[in-house]
């Protein structure tokens, strides 16, 4: 914060504004801003050069001057505690387990005939493997073009249990139920709970990284910074872990194995033992 300043930050839309005489006022004018602020704005006790000006439009700084302090009020909103009535702008609650109790294996949808059909070989041997994930549903409130808390979104992610690969499942894509009737190789998870869940914030951070447009008027002229936005920490919550079984036919031939998601038939290489 510059010297002798007064400031204000409001975390609902991530605006920060501080006030500052000219004469106290350095090149480094974006030091003391939080640096989640999407809207920064100095308001000076003079009027800011066209230098100072450019300086601070390639900084993404709006410069208000005591001609524009009047009109500029009305938006800054100086007051940094007003109680905030939109629901969007509170914390997410994490959300509950949207699986039954006791189905943790999804069901094959493809038999080992489509399976060996698909690897386009005739396997001498074909075998059912269960590969683990941990799946948990999660929130995330995404950005709205101007900053402000957007849309907020519900969708499950899955974490490879075996290698820590994070990928993304759409509702209702797979059917789960508590037993299989077709002779199959279970394998169990060789990662924690604690290093997949750490592997599926990571992931969704960079798949819910948004760009935000950040708008300002410069002497007539409309600025408009493109910045990457990623969720706060009251953006994006995940719920609860458990592990799913999800099936792949491992079809064995004289030219190698190919395996096939029995789900969904595609060809595919989950990584881990039984390669």
């Amino acid at each position: 914060m510059v010297e002798g300043s007064i400031h204000a930050y409001r975390p609902r839309d991530r605006r920060a504004v501080q006030i500052v005489r000219l004469s106290r006022l350095d090149t480094d004018i974006d030091r003391g801003f939080p640096p989640e602020a999407l809207h920064r704005a100095l308001i000076l006790d003079e009027e800011p050069g066209p230098a100072l000006r450019d300086h601070a439009a390639n900084k993404g700084i709006e410069l208000v001057g005591p001609s524009a302090l009047g009109p500029a009020l009305g938006e800054i909103l100086l007051v940094a505690d007003i109680p905030e009535p939109d629901p969007r702008g509170l914390p997410l609650e994490p959300p509950a387990l949207p699986f039954p109790a006791g189905e943790r294996l999804v069901r094959p949808r493809i038999d080992r005939a489509d399976a060996e059909r698909i690897a386009g070989v005739d396997g001498f041997r074909c075998t059912l493997r269960l590969v683990p994930f941990y799946v948990a549903q999660y929130r995330a409130r995404v950005p709205a073009p101007e900053g402000l808390g957007g849309q907020i979104i519900e969708q499950l992610v899955a974490v490879h249990a075996l290698t820590g690969h994070a990928d993304f499942w759409v509702s209702g894509q797979r059917d789960l139920v508590a037993e299989l009737d077709v002779p199959h190789q279970r394998l169990e998870p060789t990662l924690d709970e604690r290093r997949a869940r750490h592997a599926a914030e990571v992931a969704l951070r960079l798949r819910h990284t948004a760009q935000v447009d950040h708008t300002e008027q410069h002497d007539g002229a409309l600025v408009i910074e493109r910045r990457r936005v990623a969720p706060g920490p009251d953006d994006l919550v995940v719920g609860p872990f458990t592990v799913i079984h999800v099936p792949y036919w491992y079809v064995e031939g004289a030219d190698g194995r190919v395996v096939v998601d029995a789900v969904t038939g595609a060809r595919d290489e989950p990584p881990g033992p039984g390669k």
